[in-house]
């Protein structure tokens, strides 16, 4: 691709522009310096809380800036986008607001929740194949068929000036602001959010997240060899799970205004989202987590006031309760343990004694005296224990080897 040629160009006025448009359509959502995560990172930390925008993430804000700018006759054929979850959303209510029709194709394996929630913001949704790859063509085909106007997730410069208003508001909301933490997925919000952040304030730092396991676009910025993507990418950061990276927008955005894109696993990501409900009180999604998590596990160069974009909350309830489980055992305030002892007599009441005298909270137990590896007088004891940290759970498995227990 001659890259000088294709890129796209966003500016400053494009995005204050999309603000003026957006400015009775969307939240103005709200900034605060958190005492827990400033505590824990030893520096100001802000939340910004697009989990609180309308449809539950900041897609609205580039959906709506594009079609809010059709043509009446654009506006007659309507609009068809492909989407697993938020940009489905965004283009569905944006679409309504405008009074056009509005298609969303979706892979037969979104969420439930997702696809109601799309219906409900008055979109006619398509469910067609099992992966992405395959609503997003079916999706190109049906626009082509009836003429109706696609509207990318990022690959577009209306949708990125329209994220790009988070920018202007975070340099209003955070004064002397020096580092923005952004996921990414395609790259439109942090493309979007870096030029205009940029623009007013040229020191500013921006760093990008992607999850470890959809990691295309960090691959690209560190000049690696791109992996070749599964088929289907198991990640809770599914919002941020893009197969491909965008040539075109790594060119045009991202190679010019990010300092810096790391990983983060589930596991990590999980830890994120348990953080943010229990201290921020806030529900984020996977990948409206990652930046924190990134803030987290990874050692990055904050400055002294920094911003984390918490860009999405539209979480699947179906999949909470073990996101919360991994988080927890992430953090150290949930365990299993597998014990082995002697089969005899008052061996388990020991186990639980000792675990008591370290202030452990015993959720569950199972006895197990057949599994293979166990010798004839052997019997194995799974726990599952609820504990305080890291620290605490050490504490306990070595008083459980000095009673002459074996660990597994």
């Amino acid at each position: 691709m001659d890259n000088k040629s294709a890129q796209l160009k966003v500016s400053l006025q494009d995005i204050q522009e999309a603000r003026k448009r957006l400015e009775k359509i969307i939240l103005p959502t709200s900034v605060d310096w958190s005492a827990s995560a400033s505590k824990l990172m030893s520096t100001d930390i802000f939340f910004k809380y697009e989990n609180t925008q309308k449809t539950g993430s900041f897609k609205i804000r580039g959906a709506y800036n594009k079609i809010s700018q059709l043509t009446d006759d654009e506006k007659k054929r309507g609009v068809i986008c492909s989407s697993a979850g938020n940009h489905a959303q965004g283009v569905a209510l944006s679409a309504s607001l405008a009074g056009v029709k509005s298609t969303i194709v979706m892979p037969q394996s979104a969420p439930l929740s997702k696809v109601s929630a799309t219906k409900s913001y008055g979109a006619e949704v398509i469910l067609h194949g099992e992966i992405y790859d395959e609503a997003f063509d079916k999706a190109k085909e049906l626009a082509n068929e009836r003429g109706s106007t696609f509207v990318p997730p990022y690959e577009d410069e209306k949708i990125i000036a329209g994220q790009g208003t988070i920018g202007l508001e975070l340099v209003e909301q955070i004064q002397d602001l020096d580092t923005i933490i952004i996921p990414i997925g395609g790259g439109g919000l942090i493309s979007g959010v870096s030029i205009a952040a940029k623009a007013l304030k040229p020191g500013i730092k921006i760093i990008g997240v992607q999850s470890s396991q959809a990691c295309g676009m960090y691959e690209m910025y560190h000049h690696k060899t791109l992996s070749t993507p599964p088929r289907r990418m198991a990640t809770i950061a599914d919002g941020i799970a893009i197969k491909r990276p965008s040539r075109l927008m790594y060119e045009s955005f991202i190679s010019q205004y990010v300092d810096e894109i790391v990983t983060v696993t589930d596991d990590e990501i999980a830890e994120g989202i348990v953080f943010l409900l229990e201290r921020a009180k806030t529900v984020t999604e996977g990948s409206g987590a990652a930046a924190w998590a990134a803030v987290m596990n990874r050692t990055l160069s904050l400055g002294k006031r920094n911003c984390v974009i918490l860009s999405g909350g539209n979480i699947d309830l179906n999949i909470v309760a073990k996101i919360i489980e991994k988080g927890q055992i992430r953090r150290g305030r949930l365990i299993q343990l597998s014990v082995v002892v002697e089969d005899i007599p008052g061996r388990l009441n020991q186990l639980t004694e000792i675990i008591a005298q370290q202030k452990a909270n015993i959720l569950q137990v199972h006895h197990d005296r057949l599994s293979e590896g166990l010798f004839l007088r052997e019997t194995r004891i799974d726990f599952e224990l609820e504990t305080t940290s890291l620290e605490h759970i050490e504490a306990i498995k070595q008083a459980i080897i000095k009673m002459g227990a074996r660990l597994i």
